[in-house]
């Protein structure tokens, strides 16, 4: 007897979720592994036993980066830099999504293939040449420097996702908003704005992980330990190689980690609906 559709559908549907549990839980693996490593003595790492949690657990390894480094030194830093980008980025990113988006001028289509290669250009290429130019205006080992470097690749990724989402925006809505009598101004703060919030919110968070995570400007731009940003702390840490502490690394690197993980939990609705609504034109 063959099987009625709503059955195959649970069957398929759960074969899709055991899919997803056995995904996710292999994600978490190294996560794991890590703080199993954050977790344990140095001594215990160099054990062959493999256990599932540390013989002696401690939390020493965290208590040495939260008090013994300058970890809160980098966390400013990383906030600094990260909450200056990615208001940057959205103040220069959202004008130029929507003109993108609405309006139709003459070589329109030439300049955002010319964006989209920048944008695909690796930046550390063109790490020499941004460094003489930062240098020659007085920028270098200073926040605003590292700004603009971030800013200048971040603003392109942020015209890019937003001018998607503002395609799926009906033009209708915004013709009924001048109907009714609202200018320029209102038409965009007042309706374009709160319709693309989701999109903005995930632009802002992508380019706050971005520059987050970034070390290899940051450790070139921005020398000396008082300047570090968390992820150059984190690579400071283990910078050598006769003075690396893997339950130290490890522990720093689940610090390094919450912040992100709490901005994720508090806009994971927005999240969703922002990468997806934007993928398909309206």
């Amino acid at each position: 007897m063959s099987m009625s559709k709503g059955a195959r559908t649970r069957a398929r549907l759960t074969a899709l979720n055991i899919f997803y549990i056995v995904l996710i839980i292999i994600t978490l693996i190294p996560v794991y592994y890590a703080l199993t490593i954050a977790l344990s003595s140095g001594g215990d790492i160099l054990s062959s036993k493999l256990t599932l949690l540390p013989k002696n657990m401690t939390l020493d390894n965290f208590k040495t980066v939260l008090l013994e480094k300058p970890f809160f030194t980098w966390l400013k830093n990383s906030a600094i830099l990260s909450v200056s980008t990615v208001a940057l980025a959205l103040l220069t990113g959202v004008p130029c999504a929507y003109s993108f988006s609405r309006f139709r001028f003459k070589g329109r289509k030439f300049v955002l293939y010319i964006l989209l290669l920048l944008n695909a250009f690796p930046a550390i290429l063109s790490m020499f040449a941004i460094y003489r130019m930062l240098n020659l205006v007085g920028l270098i080992n200073t926040y605003a420097g590292l700004v603009v470097v971030y800013t200048g690749g971040m603003a392109v990724f942020a015209m890019w996702n937003m001018k998607a989402y503002f395609d799926t925006i009906p033009i209708e809505i915004e013709e009924a908003a001048k109907i009714d009598g609202a200018n320029d101004l209102q038409l965009v703060t007042r309706i374009v704005l709160p319709l693309a919030r989701p999109t903005i919110i995930v632009t802002a968070v992508m380019t706050l992980i971005y520059v987050w995570n970034e070390y290899v400007f940051a450790i070139q731009f921005l020398p000396g330990a008082e300047r570090y940003t968390l992820a150059a702390g984190l690579y400071s840490l283990q910078a050598t190689e006769y003075t690396r502490n893997w339950p130290l690394f490890a522990a720093a690197s689940i610090l390094v980690s919450i912040p992100v993980l709490i901005i994720f939990y508090l806009i994971q609705n927005h999240m969703a609906s922002g990468l997806t609504a934007g993928s398909v034109k309206g």
